[in-house]
């Protein structure tokens, strides 16, 4: 039951880029999870002047997508809430009730959202090819994080781009007990890496990636140029003339990247 909190997030964060005080570029990335009670008149707070660059349609239903292993769950949630068995089963038959309260149709609406918004609609967790093909007919372009083989396959013919996280490659598998991010490289399925909560793995997951490859260079482009066209930011993610001076300096030692210099706008900030 989390109250609504995105709204207030957002302003604090536009006002401080307003302001100039941060040192990198900020957009907004509204997760949309279709199971929650607030999402309609979240998503109603924001508007044209809001930057909101990525939506993403998420449902975190137990049994299904990121939370097809029950177990995985059961531990996750144990641990964080305390609950016991009772308790644990009480959570899931909330959740799976809000999804058949919501669901239907909170994924209209953020569909509805993000092209109010002019954003990006990328879809979450997909795991098969009826998924994929539900994301493709509302013109998403960008899956992140597809749990299995047979979606991930299925979103490269929808020409749907697959985002992994960085952890799961540097860690050498999913948390959650879904398909390595280097299973899919291997098998030419991965076009981008996101942070997943951890910004640091970047520049090491995209330096293994390029020698997982064998092509430095392109392991490197899924955190600059891959991403950037995928979110149709098309003034950054290359080295070229008129684009933001967006840059890292890097050397490698050992196998690790370890950072030097970093420019924003041109502008050195570290």
């Amino acid at each position: 039951r989390y109250g609504a909190y995105a709204r207030s997030l957002a302003s604090e964060l536009l006002e401080l880029r307003h302001q100039d005080a941060l040192k990198i570029s900020h957009f907004l990335h509204l997760r949309a999870e279709v199971c929650s009670e607030t999402l309609v008149a979240e998503l109603d707070e924001f508007g044209d002047a809001d930057r909101v660059g990525l939506v993403s349609l998420m449902d975190h239903t137990p049994g299904q997508r990121q939370f097809r292993d029950m177990s995985k769950l059961e531990a996750y949630v144990k641990g964080k809430h305390g609950f016991d068995d009772e308790g644990f089963k009480a959570h899931v038959a909330g959740l799976k009730r809000m999804r058949d309260t919501y669901g239907d149709l909170h994924e209209v609406e953020a569909v509805k959202a993000a092209r109010r918004f002019g954003a990006v609609l990328a879809s979450h967790d997909d795991t098969t090819e009826a998924q994929v093909a539900v994301s493709a007919g509302h013109g998403i372009h960008l899956a992140e994080f597809p749990t299995t083989v047979e979606a991930a396959r299925a979103c490269h013919d929808h020409e749907i781009k697959v985002m992994m996280g960085a952890p799961n490659l540097i860690r050498g598998g999913s948390h959650s007990g879904n398909v390595a991010a280097r299973e899919l490289a291997e098998l030419e399925l991965l076009d981008i890496l996101s942070s997943d909560y951890v910004p640091a793995a970047l520049l090491l997951a995209a330096a293994q990636l390029g020698e997982i490859w064998g092509d430095m260079a392109r392991g490197l482009a899924t955190v600059t140029a891959a991403p950037a066209d995928a979110v149709k930011l098309a003034d950054r993610g290359r080295i070229d003339i008129g684009k933001r001076a967006d840059l890292i300096r890097f050397r490698m030692r050992a196998g690790v990247p370890a950072l030097r210099a970093v420019w924003s706008r041109g502008n050195r900030v570290a």
